[in-house]
């Protein structure tokens, strides 16, 4: 490779081992959708209208940008590591409130650290949490099928097996906790759940979550709970990992929660998460991030701390999301097996091809979305839980959900 003018070779064994593992992963989803669609003219009259990326594209609320210019003598600073504790003291006061943890279960001091995002923590959190071999054997990472990328590539990149659990219709769009191997279980290091789950919007009932935390300590696995769609709901908040944690005693051993701005305040650029849980885990991760994370500059960590102090915008942002809910109930009707999902702001619906129906979309009606196929691993059979499916992410304002909405039942009908 050539590094600033100069080449250089990384030493072979190392350079195979990265190809393999890259290999292992494959282009992601939206390299593939390019590829799928590169060359692709859309007929359609309409705008394109890109409904494939969860970006959301509701106006932040105002308190961001007026925090951010209150704090602006503060970006000749670098910022810490740890964040500010008025930003850890907000999030545990957040926790607290949003899922009744009892008074003191969450040390700001010791349990919560800020992210860059939390695809950034997802991804790190693998180098902490995955050994060398584990029980004599490589170790492994359980994650739900279909999955979010980055699981997959935290756990490759690590050297741990990823298995890939089915969450499907038949599941309840959750993995199946009973038909999990043992042997996969014994050698599990990292189990990554999300909830509400992207693409499907299934919630992990209580019940559930303490199941899961109960295999983690049982097994001694860390389990991630990816929870940044915890605020986009339709009638039920979903329950959290950490409220599991509570109803079990307050042990927040094996278990750490990943929240963000990004869905809950409509500030994806704002590129501030946060970790919390396990004290042990805290303390390893903040060790590791001191060398090779992003820290959050301190006006963005300002606005942070007032937007997880502040109520009021999350229902206006979840009303919006349950208007687009009612327009696509409206529009899909029974079509391609639509349900109302119960979080989260993304359609999974059953086209028969995904990757034909996505191609077609964007094509003729200049709606893109993504191949179900895209984002499920194929089975050793070569079958793939996602293939009949596609993507939909309802991110924009109503009229133009309804306009592609309408455009998508006129192109696949």
């Amino acid at each position: 490779m050539e590094v600033g003018g100069y080449h250089r070779r990384l030493p072979m064994e190392s350079q195979a081992m990265l190809n393999d593992r890259l290999e292992m992963l494959g282009d992601n989803p939206f390299y593939r959708l390019a590829k799928l669609l590169a060359g692709v003219q859309p007929l359609a009259n309409e705008a394109p209208l890109l409904m494939s990326a969860g970006e959301p594209q509701h106006p932040p609320p105002p308190l961001l940008a007026e925090t951010v210019a209150r704090n602006a003598h503060l970006w000749g600073r670098y910022p810490g590591n740890e964040g500010g504790p008025e930003f850890r003291r907000a999030v545990a006061g957040w926790l607290g409130r949003r899922y009744g943890l009892p008074d003191g279960m969450i040390d700001p001091d010791r349990q919560v650290l800020p992210l860059s995002g939390t695809k950034e923590g997802l991804y790190l959190l693998a180098q902490v949490a995955v050994p060398q071999a584990k029980n004599g054997r490589p170790p492994t990472v359980l994650l739900p099928n279909p999955y979010y990328h980055v699981y997959s590539a935290a756990a490759v990149m690590a050297g741990a097996e990823p298995v890939f659990l089915a969450a499907t219709k038949e599941t309840g769009f959750l993995p199946d906790l009973d038909a999990i191997p043992e042997e996969a279980l014994d050698r599990c290091a990292l189990f990554y759940l999300c909830s509400p789950a992207n693409p499907q919007g299934a919630q992990a009932d209580l019940g559930y979550l303490k199941r899961l935390i109960g295999l983690a300590r049982r097994h001694d696995f860390v389990l991630v709970a990816d929870e940044c769609y915890a605020e986009i709901y339709d009638e039920t908040p979903p329950a959290g990992a950490l409220e599991a944690a509570a109803a079990l005693g307050g042990a927040t051993d094996h278990v750490l929660v990943m929240h963000s701005l990004s869905k809950r305040s409509s500030a994806p650029g704002i590129r501030c998460g946060f970790v919390a849980g396990c004290p042990d885990l805290i303390r390893l991760f903040t060790r590791l991030r001191s060398y090779g994370g992003a820290t959050v500059p301190m006006p963005l960590l300002a606005a942070a701390t007032e937007l997880w102090n502040e109520e009021t915008h999350v229902a206006e942002n979840r009303a919006l999301y349950r208007q687009k809910f009612d327009i696509a109930e409206r529009v899909l009707g029974g079509r391609f097996g639509f349900y109302r999902p119960p979080g989260g702001f993304f359609l999974w619906l059953d086209v028969g091809d995904g990757e034909d129906a996505a191609r077609r979309l964007w094509a003729d009606a200049g709606v893109k979305v993504v191949p179900g196929g895209y984002i499920a691993k194929p089975n050793a059979d070569g079958s793939n839980i996602g293939q009949s499916y596609i993507r939909v992410a309802l991110v924009h304002d109503a009229d133009k959900v309804e306009a592609g909405l309408g455009r998508l039942v006129r192109t696949l009908s």
